[in-house]
């Protein structure tokens, strides 16, 4: 049985919306893709971080399918009025979502 040459390790964290479009894309252009759920710190928001294995020359591809299947949104957040007397909620919005890449060298890879 050969293996893939896998020498890269892209990590990605996206929001739950994008997985479907995203996951389809990657396997599409015969990428296999680990996903893990994952809650983001800022907005305690559901997101997806992805694991996806690749040889070098890989990375151009995968950020192309990424900034095509993820899109940045808006959502809105409660914040109160700074010195109201009374409490007084204001939505503010905040931009989420899109893709967080990190990609990492691999020294070993092993199948057993």
């Amino acid at each position: 049985m050969e293996t893939a040459v896998i020498n890269r390790l892209i990590t990605v964290v996206l929001q739950i919306q994008d997985i479907d479009a995203a996951t389809n894309a990657l396997n599409k252009i015969g990428l296999s893709v680990t996903h893990l759920s994952s809650t983001g710190g800022f907005l305690g928001g559901r997101n997806v971080t992805l694991l996806i294995g690749l040889a070098e020359g890989q990375e151009a591809e995968v950020v192309r399918v990424l900034r095509k299947t993820c899109r940045r949104r808006v959502e809105y957040v409660t914040t109160s009025l700074e010195g109201a007397p009374f409490y007084l909620p204001l939505s503010t919005p905040i931009p989420v979502g899109g893709a967080t890449i990190f990609t990492l060298a691999v020294e070993r890879y092993e199948v057993f």
